[in-house]
Formats: structure tokens, C-alpha cells, sequence
């Protein structure tokens, strides 16, 4: 993370994981700014380095906002999500990288930071 410096992105729409009719995970997108993906493809050098199999999924870029407990067809929730699809909400400073442990159990997901460093200053 080092080799790349802190930089904004622009946060636009809303989405789901898996899909937007039964999601699991409901998100705001962040634009894939050069820098972010760059920040991605060290992270990944780095833990293939390590021994850690590589994500096989492509790189989404978001915000999670929440994740569904109960996931079933919601026909007026996809509704929300496809028209807020192209909303701009403004854009983030992304001045850190983190290290996150998830615990997960039968009440959600914990997320603790094990281990966070700033980005340096653009």
C-alpha cells in the first residue's frame, strides 16, 4: 500500500450481491479510479507472495451499506436499487487500508481492524 498515494472516489448508485432481486448484500458503487485499482492489484501481489490464492471473482469496487439477514425476492427493493442505479452521492477519501479479520455467526458478520496504515498524502 505504500506505493500508492491516498485519492478520492466518486461514489454513484445503489446494488446487490448477488443479484438486485434476492440480495444478500446491499451496496453503494465507487468508481474504479486508476489509483484504487492499482491499491488492488499490490495487495494482490503481495499476498500471492504470501502463499494466498488469488481472488478468482473481478474487482467490484464499493461501500457495503448493509447486509440482508433474511435474503428472498423483494420485488420493491430491486425496484429502489435499479432506480437509484445511477444516483451520485458524492466522492470518498480513501486514506487508509485495513486489515480486517470477519467473524461470522448466526446474528451477522463481525468485522474487527487487525492492523490499519495510511495511505500517503497525494
Amino acid at each position: 500500500a505504500a506505493t500508492v498515494n491516498a485519492f478520492d472516489v466518486a461514489v454513484r448508485g445503489f446494488g446487490a450481491f448477488p443479484t438486485p432481486t434476492r440480495p444478500r448484500v446491499i451496496w453503494a458503487g465507487t468508481a474504479p479510479a486508476p489509483a484504487f485499482v492499482a491499491l488492488c492489484l499490490a495487495v494482490d501481489r503481495t499476498l500471492a507472495a504470501l502463499g494466498c490464492p488469488a481472488e478468482p471473482r473481478p474487482f467490484a469496487p464499493h461501500v457495503t451499506l448493509g447486509r440482508v439477514r433474511e435474503p428472498r425476492r423483494d420485488p420493491a427493493l430491486a425496484a429502489a436499487l435499479e432506480e437509484a442505479a445511477a444516483r451520485a452521492f458524492g466522492t470518498l477519501t480513501v486514506g487508509r487500508v485495513s486489515l480486517m479479520r470477519s467473524d461470522l455467526s448466526p446474528r451477522g458478520a463481525r468485522y474487527t481492524e487487525l492492523r490499519g496504515w495510511p495511505l500517503p498524502p497525494a
